[in-house]
């Protein structure tokens, strides 16, 4: 259970919950970018979500129910989701656009992991292995949870978001051209969940190339990270 979303109005701003039961996590500040880790008992520490100083963010919330034409194909040259490319900037999101556009893209056997990832300009690409992907020209806003942006409500799960989502569309839909860091908190905190905790809330302010965070729904207790800009650099 997650909630990412992104909104591009005077300043491009980008927030996520990590929603997850039984699973270590951990968020590691670097000069590049502020990585939400998982560890894995095969890989190790993952970096599986976050910002990067280049703008570019990687949510990846599981779609429930369960879609099977997710899984690898035996005997197939199976392209895996793509996010820690764009996180750790060794592809770009246009990139990353271009190969999903031309291959499918799978999933880990038994698991649909669909992803939001954007970058500076606030481009949003959606991966949903086995069903497509879209990519959205700076919108206004884009919210993904659960469920297949492709079947919407037309199959129920519990954890599907259905409700995260209608509340993350509402308050963006009325948010101001100010919107800002703590309004991206304020949709974070309603959005919020406790039967499978969220355990990080982050913002990305990426006009400003600074990402906020706090654990386990400690809104008084957010941390901040500047990221050096690129730009100002060359």
């Amino acid at each position: 259970m997650c909630t990412s979303i992104v909104s591009n109005r005077k300043k491009t701003i980008v927030g996520w919950n990590l929603d997850i039961l039984d699973m270590e996590h951990r968020i590691r500040p670097t000069e590049d970018g502020v990585y939400i880790e998982i560890n894995d008992a095969t890989e190790g520490w993952m970096p599986l979500f976050g910002a990067n100083k280049r703008g570019d963010f990687v949510g990846m919330p599981t779609c429930w129910p369960f879609d099977e034409r997710s899984n690898p194909v035996p005997g197939s040259e199976n392209l895996i989701m793509l996010d820690i490319d764009l996180l750790l900037q060794k592809k770009t999101l246009s990139e990353i656009h271009h190969i999903v556009s031309d291959q499918a893209v799978c999933s880990v056997p038994g698991v649909t992991f669909q992803a939001q990832l954007s970058d500076r300009e606030g481009n949003v690409l959606q991966i949903i292995p086995g069903q497509g992907n879209r990519y959205l020209e700076k919108p206004k806003y884009s919210v993904l949870t659960n469920f297949s942006p492709y079947k919407m409500d037309t199959e129920q799960h519990p954890w599907m978001g259905w409700d995260r989502y209608q509340t993350a569309e509402r308050m963006l839909n009325a948010a101001s051209d100010d919107f800002d860091v703590d309004d991206c908190f304020d949709i974070l905190k309603a959005v919020s969940q406790e039967v499978c905790p969220t355990v990080v809330s982050m913002v990305f302010d990426v006009t400003e190339n600074k990402v906020y965070w706090c654990e386990n729904r400690e809104w008084e207790q957010v941390k901040q990270k500047q990221l050096s800009n690129e730009r100002d650099m060359k």
